[in-house]
């Protein structure tokens, strides 16, 4: 398998120089020449697999150039720091609706899915490709990913990680996650901006030649989900999901399903979209916004526009505006680079685009787009456990009342964080509200009854390493001082 450039680098990769260098000298991001395909067969042959075994049979048809010994390696850590057997359950509720938890690894979002095999993957790529020099790792985030990233990178050799986040557009529980993050190797750096901007400055790091000639120590790379490293493990709890479903005799094989996505930079919702054009028998994706609904405009109307106001809302991982795993889907359904290139060309020098509608139209034969109000949010978290007991953290419950409102088969919502990391957006749903989040989080076990996390218990008293804040013009300058 080898990995091209969405803008048409004909230059080919393998999938370890891929993720080692995280982003395409040309602006794009890098996508497989052909998606693989898999069969109802094989996917019946999985029915009695476990978590480590589904990914191993995804991850091969990807990774073609890490042998079946290294994947094992990597895969092991779903065992290691994932606290739930399954590590993704599915749980039923009420009218054909399932919620698959992605929150049962170390910093309890999804993005563990991905971040905790992907530094493995990315230090068996520096060895593959014989890797002298140290590799700088720069991450923007909306709040989870951070976390996610500085847990599965610290003390790795070889590696360095810089974080920038909006220090005022994440939850007191996130903030606390990064600023206390421990480790030799890894900085966290807030940002006196919105995700976007944190987001744009990392991108335009990558590109700045002169930068680049400062940084040359080191080899630049990225832990977003731009990286390809984080974009394929998330294609396994699509198959895991159904796998589930299957065994449990939910559905039959070959039954299609829905899945319902909050969706903020696409990398979640696109993974399932691989997984459909693998084969998995997938209904409609149900692309879930909240407030910021830059995608249900885009997948409605075919006009993508980020010159619009930009909301702080109660799901912080979702408040972007510009959704980078765009362009990968563009790029397989456009099937032309050079239309790609004009698209973005437009984005950049007006900030807007529009998608012709045969295109359009082709995006929307498996993408539904959907968006959640605050108020519609909070309902939605007092409904579902008023109505199943249980309570969903804000991004699942949007993604729980979109596919309430699309739905027309067995749906699957995909529940992104654990509650406690969203205690006083949670507890908004009941009338209920202290301004300590740890008195919070103490009003929602009562409620809940769920057991708070130790690792979420402990932050209280965890030392902030963590201070430094910066204007969103300046992020280069810090790079200046490593």
């Amino acid at each position: 398998m080898k990995y091209i450039s969405t803008r048409g680098n004909a230059k080919e990769y393998t999938a370890s120089q891929a993720i080692e260098k995280g982003i395409c000298s040309d602006r794009g991001l890098f996508v497989p020449k052909e998606i693989p395909k898999i069969s109802l067969k094989e996917i019946e042959a999985m029915k009695q697999s476990d978590y480590k075994e589904v990914a191993l049979n995804i991850l091969k048809k990807y990774l073609t150039d890490y042998s079946e010994k290294e994947l094992k390696q990597s895969i092991a850590v779903y065992d290691e720091t994932f606290s739930h057997p399954e590590k993704t359950p599915v749980v039923k509720l009420k009218d054909n609706i399932y919620v698959l938890e992605l929150w049962h690894g170390p910093t309890l979002a999804f993005k563990d899915m991905a971040l905790q095999i992907m530094p493995r993957l990315f230090a068996q790529a520096r060895e593959k490709n014989n890797s002298e020099k140290d590799s700088l790792i720069l991450v923007a985030t909306s709040g989870d990913t951070g976390k996610a990233a500085l847990e599965g990178f610290k003390d790795l050799k070889g590696i360095k990680m810089v974080v920038f986040y909006p220090i005022d557009g994440v939850s007191d529980v996130q903030k606390l996650q990064m600023q206390t993050a421990p480790g030799k190797n890894v900085e966290v750096i807030g940002v006196n901006g919105n995700f976007d901007d944190c987001q744009t400055a990392v991108k335009n790091i990558f590109l700045d030649k002169e930068l680049n000639q400062y940084l040359d120590k080191f080899k630049l790379s990225s832990a977003n989900s731009i990286n390809l490293g984080r974009l394929v493990p998330q294609i396994i709890y699509y198959f895991k999901a159904y796998l589930q479903l299957l065994k449990e005799e939910e559905i039959t094989l070959g039954e299609t399903v829905d899945f319902s996505v909050p969706t903020g930079n696409f990398g979640d919702i696109l993974a399932g979209y691989y997984a459909k054009q693998m084969g998995l028998p997938v209904g409609k994706l149900i692309c879930a916004s909240n407030k910021n609904n830059v995608l249900y405009d885009f997948l409605n109307t075919g006009i993508y526009n980020k010159q619009r106001e930009f909301f702080k809302t109660m799901s912080p991982s979702m408040d972007i505006l510009v959704s980078s795993n765009l362009e990968r889907l563009l790029y397989h359904v456009l099937d032309d680079s050079q239309m790609l290139n004009e698209l973005y060309k437009t984005f950049e020098e007006t900030g807007k685009f529009e998608l012709d509608k045969k295109y359009l139209e082709k995006i929307q034969e498996t993408i539904v787009g959907d968006y959640t109000s605050e108020e519609e949010c909070l309902e939605t978290i007092y409904d579902t456990f008023d109505k199943n007991n249980y309570m969903a953290d804000p991004h699942t419950a949007i993604a729980m009342n979109a596919a309430l409102k699309n739905k027309q088969r067995k749906t699957i919502v995909l529940s992104t964080a654990n509650i406690y990391k969203f205690s006083s957006n949670v507890l908004k749903a009941f009338d209920l509200e202290e301004r300590d989040e740890f008195k919070n989080i103490e009003a929602l076990n009562k409620i809940s009854k769920k057991e708070v996390p130790s690792n979420i218990k402990k932050l209280k008293s965890l030392e902030i390493l963590h201070t430094r804040v910066v204007d969103k013009d300046k992020l280069e300058d810090i790079l200046k001082t490593l």
